[in-house]
This record gives structure tokens, sequence and C-alpha cells, in this order.
């Protein structure tokens, strides 16, 4: 064995006895004195790391620990009901003056609706399902409402997401080309039009939801609205 092979064993272990570090240690003066002084530094260790634990150390771990939860529950429960005292105060603002200051749907509904028209115009433009007024009304059962008749051709139906929620999907035939239709179960207060460079489209409400209807420029979507709103029947109300 080399010294280099010698030394690596040695630092690795000084407790190495095996018959090959043995003959190692004593083929040299500076070997039995590399072993013997590693032998002593682990003595020391050894006897450095051998602390009497007092007796009662557990108990006053725990009793710490105990009063360091108890302690911490408390503030947790300080800044909870603190909370929750917000919470309840805002609760009761918002629902004395909701009415006054907070319209009941998205004042962006319309917005929404062009923006989604616009994603999904490369796959729903090309598509004519023939969708039958059994298939619709399956569709809105969901929501609670159904249609007694559907004014036009019905090309696309499906369910989306819409304003983080679910809504009917519909694509029509209408006057001068595809109209598209919304039923949104979130309710709005009033109609309101609305409008871009390519689109134009109208909201109505309908009890407990919004029925958008949205065409191109020169397409009249009030007259298709409305005979939609009319054939919409609320069953669970």
């Amino acid at each position: 064995m080399d010294d280099l092979e010698f030394r690596r064993r040695i630092l690795a272990d000084p407790s190495d006895n095996s018959p090959d570090m043995c003959a190692a240690k004593n083929s040299s003066i500076a070997n039995r004195k590399l072993h013997d002084e590693l032998q002593q530094l682990d003595s020391k260790l050894a006897a450095a790391m051998k602390v009497d634990v007092p007796e009662d150390l557990a108990d006053r771990i725990l009793f710490r620990q105990s009063g360091q939860g108890y302690q911490a529950e408390k503030k947790v429960r300080r800044h909870l009901a603190i909370a929750a005292s917000v919470a309840f105060l805002c609760g009761l603002f918002i629902g004395q003056f909701s009415d006054r200051i907070m319209p009941a749907s998205s004042p962006d509904i319309g917005q929404i609706a062009l923006k989604h028209i616009y994603n999904e115009a490369p796959f729903v433009d090309q598509i004519d399902e023939g969708v039958s007024l059994k298939q619709v009304n399956a569709k809105l059962k969901p929501f609670g409402p159904k249609f007694s008749t559907l004014p036009s051709h019905v090309y696309y139906l499906n369910h989306c997401g819409f304003d983080g929620g679910d809504a009917l999907h519909m694509v029509m035939e209408g006057q001068s080309g595809k109209v598209t239709v919304f039923v949104v179960p979130k309710p709005s207060r009033a109609m309101e039009n609305f409008e871009d460079k390519n689109m134009r489209g109208v909201v109505i409400p309908s009890q407990e939801a919004s029925l958008i209807v949205v065409g191109n420029k020169g397409e009249n979507v009030m007259p298709i609205a409305e005979k939609l709103k009319g054939a919409l029947h609320w069953t669970n109300i």
C-alpha cells in the first residue's frame, strides 16, 4: 500500500484494523505517528460529545412548546376574529348599498362576448351541425330555462366558459349573416347595446340570465333577440 492510499484510508477511519492497514501503520515511524495522532483526536471528540442531559430537559422542552403553541393559537384566533368582523361589516355594507353602486351584471359583458367570438371564430365559422330545438334545450337544462321555439337555423351549439362561469354558446342564421347567441346565467338590470368596428350586439335581461345576441355591423340583432327572449321560458321559477 503506498503512502497516498494509507493516508486516505486512515483519515477516513482511524480505527481501521484490517491486516493491510496494520502492516502499513507499522511500516514507518511517520505512519505510526499519524495513526496515533488521529486516535487521540477521535478520543477527544468522543469525550467532548459526552454531555450529560438534564433529567428534566424533556419536561422543560414540552412546557416551552406548549406555552409557545398556546400563545400562537391565541394570536391566530385574535387575527381570525378581526378578519371575521371586517368581513361581516363589509357584507352588511355591500348588501345594503349594492343596489345603488354595483350592477348585477358585469359592465363589460358585451366586450367579453366579442372577445369570445373572435377567439372561437376559426373553429365555429365552418361548422353546420343542424342543431335541433331538443338539443338546445338539453344544453340549457343546467341553467333552468328552455326555448319553446327557435327563430332560425342553428349551426353550432355548445357550453362555453364565460366571465368565470358556464354559458350556452349558439350560432344561428340571421337576416344578413350568422349571429352568435349566449345565454349567461347572470342577471342583467337593463338592455345594453355594444359594438366594435366589426360587430354589434345587445344584452337583454331574462329573469335569472342575460341573453346576448351579436351579429356583424350590417345585422339588425334586435328582431332575433326579441324572438329569442319571447321563446325563453323558465321552468324552475
